[in-house]
Order: C-alpha cells, then structure tokens, then sequence
C-alpha cells in the first residue's frame, strides 16, 4: 500500500476530519486530526490498514497551541502515518493511544512529564523521569527554571 492509498482509505472513512495531508517520503504519509477523533482514527488505522506499531509519542509547543504527533507503521503495508493532532493550551489533554497499543504507555507519560499534556484513560498517568511532586513541565517555551 503506498501513502496516497493510505490517505485516499483515510479520507474515505473520515472525511472532513483529515486535514493537512502530505507525502514527505514515497512510503509516508502525514496527516492532521481533530483530537476528538483520535482512538476511532488509530483503531481504523490498526484494524483495517494493518498499523500495528505506535513508534512514537511526541510533544511540540507552538506559539498558539501544544501538538502530539505519532509515527504509526505498518510493517505489512511497509508505509507510515506521521498523525498530527492539535491541543489547545488552555485545555491540554487528548485521549490515551494505551488501549489501541500498548507501547504508547511511556512515550505518553513522557509527554506529559515534560509537556503536562493529560492522556485521558490512560492506566497510569504519572511522572516517568521527574520526581512526582515536581511543580513544573520543563519542555514548555513558558518554563523558566
């Protein structure tokens, strides 16, 4: 399956709510989401387009709002989606990737030790490298430490 593919199943199945599709590589594909969208989209992506490996959970602070992108491969297909999903500053939680695959455990803790960005439902949501009472969330452009 090559990206275009990949995007044309996703926008199929999602239509108005993938945004920003791109093809920076032959084999990848990169996309944006709303974050309400974010377990049913991964769950489609793992159950019909063979995305069984969540290869990365990372956080970004832009001027206006906070990102977390996700590298999402199908070893199958051979392609990956590079998903994007927007997080308002004032409100920074998103639904854990946890129960769509288990390896999303750490990096989500990770991102929200550095970022204090919440993942909703996940099983265990607490500092990963800080001390649990440590105040502040060192990776935002805001910190001053």
């Amino acid at each position: 399956m090559k990206g275009t593919e990949v995007a044309e199943a996703v926008k199929e199945k999602f239509k108005d709510l993938v945004s920003d599709v791109s093809f920076p590589r032959e084999m990848v594909v990169r996309l944006s989401i709303p974050r309400e969208s974010i377990v049913p989209f991964c769950r489609f992506l793992r159950d019909e387009l063979s995305c069984e490996h969540l290869s990365l959970v990372t956080a970004v602070d832009w001027p206006d709002n906070f990102e977390c992108v996700y590298h999402i491969a199908s070893y199958l297909e051979e392609y990956m989606v590079e998903l994007h999903v927007k997080i308002p500053k004032d409100d920074p939680k998103i639904d854990s990737l946890s129960e769509v695959w288990r390896g999303a455990d750490f990096p989500e803790r990770e991102a929200y030790d550095m970022m204090g960005i919440t993942f909703v439902g996940h099983p265990d949501l607490r500092r990963i490298l800080l001390p649990e009472d440590y105040l502040f969330f060192p990776l935002r452009k805001d910190f001053k430490g």
